[in-house]
């Protein structure tokens, strides 16, 4: 009788536990309201606590005291932070935030770079790495898509070239999907005759888009220089915005609409325009547009010289949808953006800008060292560069802006010599735009209407 006790008390114990699992019997009485438990643990251990993009008075913890470990500040917040998909940072003042997919600390870098390392020894074994990271960073993009249904013959407006000192500026607007146009502005050389390098730049998340000063300089440099440089909006930014709002530039497809968009300006270039010579093809952007710098080199082989621009390490992917909505940087198994980097552009000329205001002030001791592994393996050491600038923040600074000067005259064979930004004449917003907010008929007007198009064309192909 005994034996057949324990029997079923084992029985039925393992097969409530489940229920046990869903519903805890007595737990309402241990849950407190997050703003009550944080409170506590500032008077317990002496600290202040600040909350960041996150309101804890929404938030309930349960078995709430039971997570406080009096010994232990760190063990404490974890415990409470945890269970709430919240992170927490700092000594004395304490930072807590939601967690955050593309953000992780150096220490998890150099741990990443590390794993990633010990897969390739050699130029053999890199490249088949290489490959792979490659073909599945495509195949997250998923841009085909997009590709194929981008329209045939497309309604294209440009305007006349305006004059400068050195330099003309013109606008255009090139339709990409039925009704949907990508606008921005072509910087040329004054001087007529011969071929000139490309220059694509995407713009980056910095407030006026490409409108900024910042870019103006460099674009108009650019081609004082001796280059074709062309610029785009980003989604949903600048004249982007008439069309579709800024919400949609955090949409699901706002990515892939974004690398459409500089491919498809690209083609139109070279298509239309029989001063370009295909082989001197460069691509640099800053912050978010470095990124959108290396997606575009990711899915159009012909860009010889790259440089990124205050972003891509190992540790953060682009804290934007527009980066990071298509996680590229979990290709082969877990990547990061310097080994995209590399896996597209090794052992090609390559300069990565960094300053020690932002995320990039790892990149002298840790990606750096890594990528000049990596162009090794080709005996190229010196083809990729690291200008960094401790004293400086996140920005495309005139320091910056310097550095890609001189590289890209070393390696496209610009004129040096040019670099004068006084020479170049701001515009205003009004003179960089090419609809001036006037859209023409037949263009889309609300993000529902590209929705709607994508959820017809894309989605249900």
């Amino acid at each position: 009788m005994r034996r057949l006790r324990a029997y079923l008390y084992i029985v039925c114990t393992f097969a409530a536990w489940p229920l046990m699992a869903q519903k805890p019997m007595g737990d309402a009485p241990f849950a407190r309201p997050l703003t009550e438990v944080l409170s506590e643990i500032e008077q317990r251990f002496s600290v202040q606590i600040e909350c960041r993009n996150f309101s804890p008075d929404s938030l309930t913890l349960r078995y709430a005291d039971s997570r406080i470990r009096p010994y232990s500040l760190s063990e404490t917040l974890d415990q409470v932070t945890r269970p709430l998909d919240l992170k927490w940072s700092g000594e004395g003042k304490i930072r807590i935030q939601p967690y955050e997919y593309h953000r992780r600390t150096p220490a998890d870098g150099e741990k990443l770079l590390a794993w990633l390392s010990a897969k390739y020894t050699d130029q053999a074994s890199w490249e088949e790495r290489a490959r792979v990271v490659r073909e599945e960073a495509l195949a997250i993009l998923d841009l085909e898509p997009y590709l194929q249904a981008a329209v045939q013959n497309p309604q294209i407006f440009v305007a006349k070239p305006v004059k400068h000192a050195g330099y003309t500026t013109q606008n255009f607007a090139l339709e990409t999907l039925p009704g949907l146009y990508a606008c921005g502005t072509i910087y040329a050389p004054a001087k007529k005759g011969g071929k000139h390098p490309l220059i694509v730049s995407p713009a980056g998340h910095w407030p006026e888009g490409r409108y900024r000063p910042d870019q103006q300089y460099r674009m108009a440099t650019f081609a004082r220089m001796g280059a074709v440089a062309v610029d785009v909006d980003i989604v949903a930014w600048g004249e982007s915005e008439h069309q579709l709002g800024i919400e949609a530039h955090t949409a699901p497809y706002a990515q892939q609409i974004q690398v459409l968009w500089s491919k498809l300006v690209t083609d139109w270039v070279l298509a239309t325009r029989k001063d370009i010579d295909t082989t001197r093809m460069a691509a640099t952007g800053g912050s978010g547009g470095a990124t959108h710098t290396l997606l575009l080199a990711l899915v159009d082989g012909r860009f010889s010289v790259l440089a990124p621009v205050v972003h891509l390490v190992s540790h953060f992917d682009g804290g934007c949808p527009c980066e990071s909505g298509r996680p590229v940087a979990l290709a082969a198994g877990g990547s990061a953006m310097p080994e995209l980097l590399a896996a597209v552009m090794a052992p090609r000329p390559t300069l990565v800008v960094s300053d020690g205001g932002d995320w990039t002030h790892t990149y002298p001791t840790l990606e750096y060292p890594y990528l000049q592994r990596i162009w090794g393996f080709y005996g190229a050491k010196e083809q990729v560069e690291n200008a960094h600038f401790a004293a400086e923040r996140h920005d495309y600074g005139v320091n910056k802006r310097a550095a890609v000067y001189r590289f890209f005259a070393a390696h496209l064979g610009m004129d040096l010599a040019q670099v004068d930004e006084t020479q170049v004449e701001l515009l205003d917003q009004r003179q960089l735009q090419s609809f001036g907010g006037e859209l023409p008929a037949g263009a889309i007007r609300s993000a529902a209407e590209l929705e709607k198009w994508i959820e017809t064309r894309i989605k249900n192909r």
